[in-house]
C-alpha cells in the first residue's frame, strides 16, 4: 500500500534535501502542502512535483522554468500538446545553451594550450641563455 501523505522529513530524506530547501520551494509556489496546525502535510502530488523540481534542476532548468511548466500542467487535468511543445522548446533551448558552453570551453582550452606553449618556450629560452 502506497503512502498518501508525507511529512517534510519524509520528503527530505527521500530526496536527500534539507527541510529548508523544501520550504523554499513552497515559498516559491512550487509546492502547496496542507496544514494541520503547524505541521505541513504533503500529498502524493506534492511528492511528484518535488521529484520533477529535482529532475528539472538536474537538467539545468531554472525554478522559473519549472514554475512555468507546472502552471501549464495545472491548467489541464492531463498532459496536453501545449505542455509537450513548451517542454520540447525548453529542452531545445537548454541543448543550445550547453552546446554554446561546450564551444566556449573548447575555445578557452585552446587559449590555455597556446599560453602554456608560449610559457614553455620562454622558459626554454631562458634556460638556454643561462647555460651560455
Amino acid at each position: 500500500m502506497k503512502k498518501t501523505t508525507y511529512s517534510i522529513s519524509d520528503l527530505a530524506a527521500e530526496f536527500d534535501l534539507t527541510t529548508r530547501s523544501i520550504r523554499f520551494y513552497e515559498d516559491q509556489g512550487l509546492l502547496s502542502p496542507e496544514r494541520r496546525g503547524q505541521t505541513r502535510v504533503y500529498s502524493r502530488q506534492d511528492r511528484v512535483r518535488l521529484k520533477l523540481i529535482m529532475r528539472g534542476k538536474r537538467l539545468g532548468f531554472s525554478l522559473a522554468q519549472v514554475r512555468e511548466l507546472f502552471a501549464l500542467w495545472d491548467e489541464t487535468a492531463s498532459g496536453s500538446e501545449k505542455q509537450l511543445r513548451l517542454l520540447l522548446d525548453k529542452i531545445a533551448e537548454k541543448q543550445a545553451e550547453l552546446e554554446q558552453q561546450l564551444n566556449d570551453i573548447a575555445m578557452v582550452q585552446l587559449e590555455l594550450d597556446s599560453a602554456k606553449a608560449k610559457c614553455m618556450d620562454a622558459l626554454n629560452e631562458l634556460s638556454t641563455e643561462q647555460q651560455k
